[in-house]
């Protein structure tokens, strides 16, 4: 148990912590606030470890030779997982490893920003999972999460929502926002409905026959 715990463990979402740009200390003080468990990816620990943050899980190849009798001296008790497999990058090492213990929902930080192949990458690779637990990315501009089943829920007008494929998305059908869709198909590189926004205070629901779809609630 972590000195950050409040609630029991897997009652809440797990804390996912990548090596992307860092997002604003008022946003990772209130998901650590929620967080049962916080999984560190292993280029990020130095990271982590300078803002004081209390882990309980690195997880990752360790390429870059982390001292880990330095960490472990700063971070007791510390579930070291090596996960050398070259054939899935450390956030679906990191995802996987939460899946395999039973946990229902993660939240994901330091996922974006810096390296443009990175950020595309943790984005649209999420959709794998989303039969198996609740993801979201969030930064200090973005919540990003996979659309599945039926999505509904209120929203303030004009709060900007985007819908982003991955792949192509068929059947997609859209309440509540100023431009709806009807039915219709969305290819990535092709045609998106980015930059929409919720038409007025009330429910937005989205829903799509067969496909992996993006939702995204967006600010400046």
């Amino acid at each position: 148990m972590s000195s950050h715990h409040v609630i029991r463990e897997k009652q809440e979402p797990a804390l996912l912590i990548a090596n992307g740009e860092a997002c604003q200390p008022e946003l990772l003080g209130q998901l650590l606030e929620w967080s049962p468990t916080v999984v560190v990816l292993d280029s990020a620990i130095w990271r982590v470890l300078e803002l004081g943050i209390k882990v309980d899980v690195l997880l990752g190849d360790f390429d870059r030779n982390l001292d880990l009798d330095t960490i472990r001296a700063q971070q007791y008790p510390l579930d070291v997982v090596h996960a050398p497999d070259q054939n899935k990058t450390d956030l679906h090492k990191g995802i996987e490893y939460l899946i395999e213990r039973g946990y229902p929902a993660v939240n994901i930080v330091w996922a974006t920003g810096r390296r443009a192949d990175h950020t595309i990458a943790n984005l649209t690779d999420i959709v794998r999972y989303k039969d198996q637990i609740r993801m979201v990315i969030l930064d200090d501009y973005s919540k990003v999460f996979p659309l599945v089943g039926r999505f509904e829920k209120w929203y303030a007008a004009q709060t900007p929502i985007s819908l982003i494929p991955v792949g192509t998305v068929e059947g997609v059908v859209t309440e509540g926002l100023t431009y709806n869709l009807h039915d219709e198909s969305l290819t990535l590189g092709y045609r998106t409905s980015s930059s929409n926004e919720v038409a007025e205070d009330g429910f937005v629901r989205i829903a799509a026959r067969t496909g992996d779809l993006l939702i995204m609630e967006c600010w400046d």
